[in-house]
């Protein structure tokens, strides 16, 4: 294991930690019995104490137990953007010894149709807002029963400079369906949960990524795993119960469900809940709320430092500002660092590690850098093809071993075996990207040796793409790459050969169109191009590295001719 970073350790941080022995329910009880009366979150001007928490997530728990049957093991759903009742729901399912199925609110149907029946859930706990997306897996299966929430149910009152986004301000729907029982009725049924011997090794958490296939996998999280990247993240930043974070990162998501609530949870601290990201509104939470903390990712911090009135707002309560997703650009890190004294901490991981194994050490952070292997983390790069070990500034895979590293692909123990390689007597999980490390230790992204798109944060497979547009009639061939885009990182752009038939009517918006309503809006192309041809190999392979290639020399060249006008 290198070991250059231990020079550019942090200050008065341990370099092992010895993790907790419980489950991650066991938090909230704990916190609720320290800080009863404390505001776990702020929903839009409206407070849950710790005791409020813990109460009603006892309740669905019950209610989950004895009216539809949940058992130790089953998997259960959640779809939600970020509110209260996600948190209540997710500490429900697993005080019921159930497993935390986090899903996407933005799929589509047939998307959400996919991950219930892989991972054959019954029951799942939803929004309004994404209700109709699972209407039809409760007629045409795999479904029996969901539970249905409305955001506007915890928010609070309107505040000068809190902007409640629409979805948040709609009301109720009286839903009355077979199947459904409604998120208020089933807090009200709700009774005492029934015992569960749940232990730290058992699965907590079934979290959805990609693979070079196109097919969603399911990790394996424990409550082990999960509270590797919690605990290391709170002890990594002196984090305490007084902090107040400010929460816009999805809590589906590995890093936001992590350190937008886990972690808070765990130490008794406070977070401002944010259901859509909006600038104004985020600077004035900070203002009004004192917010120490804010983890995010790179595309957000951009949009807001581009407010025009970002002076006009007290950013002084913070200590700490980080995330990922995307390098930074060095201009808006210099920016940040100007109006706060604060240097951006970027950080790496993977839902297969539930956040971290890298970060950057909050005093000597580098920009645009993937930071250094935190706590008993050993992190290597290794050549792909011959495996053996690179030394500094060498490209190659990065691999890690760590606490915090999943169990396994959810019933796909090929992909598991393949996931995984022995060094050294230890085993280590292929990250599939590619990076090196420099002669102080830190690592830095380079490529990826998986073919994924990072779009705002958001991975997109090309290969799950190109499946669902080879289903439209005017696709002939299809090719997904990534597309540099200020905004968002990077962006999907679709090289299309059309079918001879089509050719004289398809466009490019009506090809969006048609996407738009089989997946997720983030895995939409922005881009089309129509081509004559795709280049392939001799076994007539599509060649997308010659293709993506192409693009980013044509966006270097664009770049180099934009600085010389």
């Amino acid at each position: 294991m290198p070991d250059l970073h231990f020079a550019h350790w942090p200050a008065r941080v341990p370099r092992s930690l010895t993790l907790p022995a419980t489950t991650l329910f066991y938090n909230l009880e704990v916190s609720a019995t320290r800080f009863p009366d404390k505001a776990a979150f702020v929903y839009y001007g409206r407070e849950l104490p710790y005791r409020e928490l813990l109460r009603q997530a006892n309740l669905l728990a019950g209610y989950l137990q004895h009216q539809l049957g949940i058992r130790p093991g089953d998997r259960v759903p959640l779809c939600m953007q970020n509110c209260p009742q996600f948190v209540v729901a997710y500490y429900a399912i697993l005080r019921a010894g159930a497993i935390v199925v986090p899903l996407n609110p933005m799929n589509v149907t047939d998307e959400q149709r996919y991950y219930a029946r892989d991972c054959q859930a019954a029951v799942a706990v939803v929004a309004q807002d994404v209700y109709p997306r699972f209407a039809p897996l409760l007629a045409d299966g795999p479904l029996t029963h969901l539970v249905v929430a409305a955001y506007d149910e915890y928010r609070g009152a309107d505040m000068d400079g809190i902007r409640i986004p629409e979805v948040v301000a709609a009301p109720r729907q009286d839903i009355r369906a077979e199947g459904v029982t409604l998120w208020a009725d089933a807090l009200a049924a709700g009774e005492s949960p029934a015992p569960v011997a749940t232990t730290p090794d058992d699965t907590a958490l079934l979290i959805y990524t990609s693979g070079t296939t196109g097919e969603p996998k399911g990790c394996i999280h424990t409550h082990r795993t999960v509270h590797a990247t919690l605990v290391g993240g709170a002890v990594w930043g002196h984090a305490t119960q007084e902090g107040v974070g400010l929460g816009t990162l999805p809590l589906f998501h590995a890093t936001g469900m992590q350190h937008c609530m886990n972690v808070p949870i765990y130490l008794g601290s406070r977070i401002v809940l944010m259901t859509r990201w909006d600038r104004e509104t985020a600077a004035e939470s900070i203002q009004r709320y004192r917010c120490t903390g804010w983890a995010n990712i790179s595309t957000m911090l951009v949009d807001f430092l581009a407010n025009p009135r970002i002076e006009e707002y007290d950013l002084s309560s913070l200590v700490a500002i980080g995330g990922g997703g995307a390098p930074l650009p060095a201009a808006v890190g210099e920016r940040l660092f100007a109006m706060t004294g604060l240097r951006y901490g970027e950080g790496y991981g993977l839902s297969e590690t539930i956040a971290q194994t890298h970060s950057n050490p909050p005093d000597r952070p580098k920009l645009q850098c993937l930071g250094i292997p935190v706590f008993d983390v050993d992190a290597r790069v290794i050549d792909p093809t011959t495996l053996a070990e690179l030394g500094p500034n060498q490209d190659g895979e990065i691999v890690v071993s760590a606490p915090q590293v999943f169990k396994g692909y959810w019933q796909k123990p090929e992909q598991t075996a393949q996931a995984f390689l022995t060094l050294d007597s230890k085993r280590f999980f292929r990250t599939g990207d590619l990076g090196h490390y420099d002669e102080d230790g830190y690592y830095f992204f380079t490529d990826r040796l998986k073919r994924m798109i990072n779009a705002s944060g958001y991975k997109v497979w090309p290969a799950e793409v190109e499946a669902l547009l080879y289903a439209h009639p005017a696709v002939q061939e299809a090719c997904v790459i990534a597309a540099p885009d200020e905004r968002r990182g990077e962006t999907v752009k679709a090289l299309i050969v059309p079918r001879e038939s089509h050719r004289a009517t398809i466009t490019p918006d009506a090809i969006t169109a048609w996407a738009k309503e089989r997946m997720a809006a983030y895995k939409v192309p922005r881009l089309i191009e129509f081509v004559e041809t795709l280049p392939k190999t001799a076994t007539g392979k599509i060649q997308w590295r010659q293709l993506q290639e192409r693009e980013r020399q044509i966006a270097a060249s664009t770049a180099h001719a934009s600085t010389q006008i």
